[in-house]
């Protein structure tokens, strides 16, 4: 069985599909087996544990955002679930001199 999913860090909360995976497709994530609800493009995000609303998402072993609507275990984590909580530290006027 080819792996699906990768989990960059242990303290994540998402996995990252590795391959395309179709709805209705059978896919396991840890030692849970469940099918698909949505098609997941490679490189998208996944929840491997439920997310409650404004929880931190976890990607690397930090917070990359904060969820705005609760998020089930196995399902597709993205803009439609989640905000950034990235607060810029400079500007490109500041950058350029305009």
């Amino acid at each position: 069985m080819q792996t699906k999913f990768v989990r960059v860090n242990a303290n994540d909360n998402v996995v990252i599909c590795c391959q395309r995976i179709s709805a209705g497709e059978q896919v396991t994530i840890g030692e849970q087996q469940f099918t698909m609800t949505t098609t997941i493009e490679v490189g998208h995000k996944v929840a491997s544990q439920a997310i409650g609303l404004g929880e931190k998402i976890i990607r690397y072993g930090v917070p990359i955002g904060s969820a705005t609507t609760d998020i089930e275990f196995g399902e597709h984590v993205h803009l439609h679930n989640m905000k950034s909580d990235y607060i810029p530290s400079h500007t490109r006027q500041s950058r350029v001199g305009e």
